[in-house]
């Protein structure tokens, strides 16, 4: 009887370790198939902030770019603006110019006047 008792509990832990094995196989299987996942979902996330970095990475060079041009044209333009404002100062030293040498010549023309009324009287 005591070895029928043995063999029995020898054969019900043998189910027990079988089904043991069976559930621990399956915790295995669903541990692997969450960290894949996971792991799926990080790395399409990991993605995406790479793609994203390259494009910002992008813009930020075209900005750059387009900062760059912008002032270099600005730099034009206040050339540009400079040489204007220097030919209108010209403009205006030659206008002082011919107003001191038409002052000049009335003065010269006056005198000549005043000089010709003088010898003929």
């Amino acid at each position: 009887m005591l070895s029928v008792m043995l063999k029995e509990h020898q054969v019900k832990l043998a189910m027990r370790k079988d089904a043991q094995e069976i559930r621990r196989k399956e915790a295995v299987a669903a541990a692997m198939l969450v960290s894949e996942v996971l792991t799926e979902r990080l790395n399409r996330g990991v993605s995406e902030a790479y793609a994203n970095e390259k494009k910002l990475d992008t813009e930020a060079k075209k900005l750059q770019n387009s900062a760059s041009q912008f002032s270099r044209q600005t730099i034009q333009w206040l050339q540009i603006i400079d040489n204007f404002n220097q030919a209108l100062k010209e403009i205006g030293d030659v206008e002082n110019w011919a107003t001191s040498i038409e002052t000049d010549m009335r003065t010269i023309a006056s005198a000549l006047e005043y000089a010709y009324k003088e010898a003929g009287e």
